[in-house]
C-alpha cells in the first residue's frame, strides 16, 4: 500500500471512552496508519464517565477507511436504531479490509448487518444478544473470523488491537508497540472476568447491571426484527 492505512473510530455519546481510546492507543504508535475519530459533527463529544473527546472527521468528510472499529458502552443502545450511523458502517464496510469492534460495540456491527453469520465477542453481561442479530457468540477476549475481530469487555481493545496490527504489520510491529506502551498487564485480584471472579462478585454486578441490560437486550431485539423485515444482505468483503 502506497499510502498510510486509514483506521476509523467511531465516536460517540456516552461511549465507553477505554474502548475508544485502548486501541487509539495502539492504532496511533503503528507506523503508516492515520487514525480518524469520526462523528457526525465536530463538537466535544462526551464518553459515559464524563471525558470529553474531540471528532477529528464526519461521516460526510471521512475517507474511505481501510479499518472500521466500532467501540462500546451505555450510547451504543441509541446507535442501534440510528439510520445515520448504521447507514455509515453499511457503506464503508463495503470496501474496508477490517471491520472491527470493542465491546458492546459488536452489537451496532450487528444491529447494521455486519455480523451475519460471523464468530463474534462483546463484554460478557451482553454477549448471548449477539445470536439475535445473526452472529455465532465466542466468549474468548478477542476473536478473529475472516476479515472481522472483535474484542470482548473495555480492556481488551488493547489485546484486540495488537492483534489487528500484527495482522496488518507484522509481528515485529505489533510487539514494538506493545513495548514502546509497556504494557504487561498484573492486575492485582483475579476478579476480572466471571471465569475467574468469585460466584458472589458475579451474582453482585449482573444484579447492579440488571435493569441496564434488559434495557439494552429490548434494544437488540428491536434492531433483531429491523433486519429480519429489512432482510440486509451481509455487507463488506469476506476475505
Amino acid at each position: 500500500m502506497n499510502r498510510p492505512l486509514q483506521i476509523g473510530l467511531l465516536l460517540f455519546p456516552d461511549v465507553t471512552q477505554l474502548d475508544l481510546t485502548g486501541p487509539w492507543e495502539v492504532f496511533a504508535r503503528t507506523p503508516d496508519t492515520s487514525c480518524h475519530l469520526v462523528w457526525k459533527d465536530l463538537q466535544p463529544v462526551r464518553s459515559d464517565r464524563g471525558l470529553s473527546v474531540l471528532p477529528t472527521m464526519t461521516f460526510d468528510t471521512c475517507p474511505q477507511l481501510d479499518v472500521i472499529c466500532v467501540p462500546g458502552g451505555p450510547g451504543q443502545i441509541a446507535l442501534m436504531s440510528d439510520d445515520v450511523t448504521l447507514n455509515f458502517l453499511q457503506k464503508q464496510a463495503a470496501q474496508a479490509q477490517w471491520i472491527t469492534s470493542v465491546c458492546t460495540g459488536s452489537l451496532v456491527l450487528g444491529a447494521a448487518g455486519l455480523l451475519k453469520g460471523y464468530r463474534a465477542t462483546s463484554h460478557w453481561s451482553s454477549i448471548d444478544q449477539l445470536a439475535l442479530l445473526g452472529a455465532d457468540p465466542v466468549s474468548q477476549r478477542v476473536v478473529r473470523d475472516r476479515n472481522r475481530i472483535s474484542g470482548a469487555g473495555v480492556t481488551s481493545g488493547i489485546d484486540f488491537a495488537l492483534t489487528l496490527v500484527a495482522e496488518i504489520a507484522g509481528d515485529a510491529v505489533a510487539k514494538a508497540v506493545q513495548l514502546q506502551m509497556e504494557y504487561d498487564p498484573q492486575p492485582p485480584f483475579t476478579s476480572g472476568s466471571p471465569k475467574t471472579a468469585p460466584p458472589q462478585e458475579v451474582e453482585q454486578a449482573k444484579a447492579k447491571m440488571a435493569a441496564f441490560i434488559a434495557t439494552r437486550r429490548a434494544a437488540t431485539m428491536r434492531a433483531a426484527q429491523r433486519l429480519q423485515a429489512e432482510q440486509l444482505p451481509d455487507a463488506g468483503n469476506t476475505q
